[in-house]
């Protein structure tokens, strides 16, 4: 130990100051003062700046996302990527004579060639009100390819057929069993909606057996969603836009649900129906492999996660990609 004791002053009031240092001590103010390095270049902090008047910019209010922080800042980031998948054009790229065929020299064809998006859901987001978000980007043609699950095709149906209620996430389900209501999260589904569901799909599911022996060729489950789609004839649902706009829809677990439930059934009144698996995955890869830029917005996980990035994968790569 080091101690240092000041002279006393002769012309002054004496002062004793002492300094105790040790190499501890010296660790704990080196390690407290680290210099910060100079990070001024980056964003920083600030959320959206609200005026007075004029009411909320609501581009701007996105935007300011990348600066929130947390997970606003990864939601501002998955807008911004969106947004490229959206604004990409072939004419972005130059020409490779070893790829582009002749036609894909015009500037013009060039211009409109579009990034092609996959867009997979899971079925508790038809179930909610995120169903109609979905609709509106069908409706619009927003995406161009579709993947979900079982429960994300009968409850669009299901919908347009009957309601689903708001309930409460705690509601015990015994308790509901008995009264013939099913609970989805804090969502409430009557039993009498599926007994709707079976008597609209079941006519259906006749005609088609009817039409497979005549085509000579089984359908498959995005062919069957496609017929499902144009039969519901109601504007609420997505697969009725699905349809009309020529957006295939993808669902290799089709059988997990109550659609799963209804084939079943069917299969001992009036057997015969066959899909086939095969036609739809060389169906969804070629949408990949022949695409010129491909993007995937995935929500959720699983088999819709899984069934378009390996479509993806086919052709090395998804140029942009968003997973919720």
């Amino acid at each position: 130990m080091a101690t240092n004791t000041a002279t006393p002053s002769t012309t002054g009031p004496t002062t004793t100051a002492t300094t105790t240092t040790t190499p501890q001590l010296t660790n704990a103010i080196n390690a407290v003062h680290v210099k910060s390095v100079d990070i001024s270049t980056s964003s920083p902090v600030r959320g959206y700046n609200y005026k007075e008047e004029g009411g909320i910019d609501y581009e701007e209010l996105l935007k300011s996302y990348m600066t929130t922080g947390f997970q606003a800042t990864s939601f501002g980031q998955a807008v911004d990527e969106i947004n490229r998948m959206i604004k990409w054009r072939l004419s972005d790229e130059p020409i490779n004579p070893d790829v582009d065929t002749d036609d894909l020299l015009d500037p013009s064809v060039r211009q409109n060639i579009k990034c092609k998006i996959f867009l997979g859901y899971t079925s508790n987001l038809v179930s909610s009100g995120v169903r109609e978000t979905i609709k509106f980007l069908v409706k619009n043609k927003m995406v161009d390819v579709i993947v979900t699950t079982a429960g994300g095709i009968e409850e669009d149906f299901i919908k347009c057929l009957a309601n689903t209620y708001v309930g409460d996430f705690h509601i015990p389900g015994p308790q509901l069993r008995l009264q013939g209501l099913n609970r989805i999260g804090n969502l409430i589904i009557p039993n009498d909606n599926y007994c709707k569901f079976e008597d609209w799909v079941m006519p259906i599911l006749d005609k088609m057996v009817s039409e497979q022996k005549t085509r000579e060729t089984p359908w498959t489950p995005s062919e069957l969603i496609d017929r499902l789609g144009q039969e519901i004839n109601n504007e609420d649902s997505i697969y009725y836009w699905a349809h009309k706009n020529k957006i295939p829809v993808f669902s290799p677990a089709i059988t997990d649900g109550s659609l799963g439930d209804m084939i079943y059934f069917h299969s001992y009144q009036n057997p015969g129906l066959v899909l086939d698996l095969v036609g739809d995955i060389r169906k969804i890869n070629n949408q990949a492999v022949y695409a010129k830029h491909t993007g995937m917005i995935i929500l959720g996980g699983g088999v819709i996660k899984h069934h378009i990035c390996i479509a993806n994968l086919f052709r090395n790569v998804a140029d942009y990609s968003v997973y919720v």
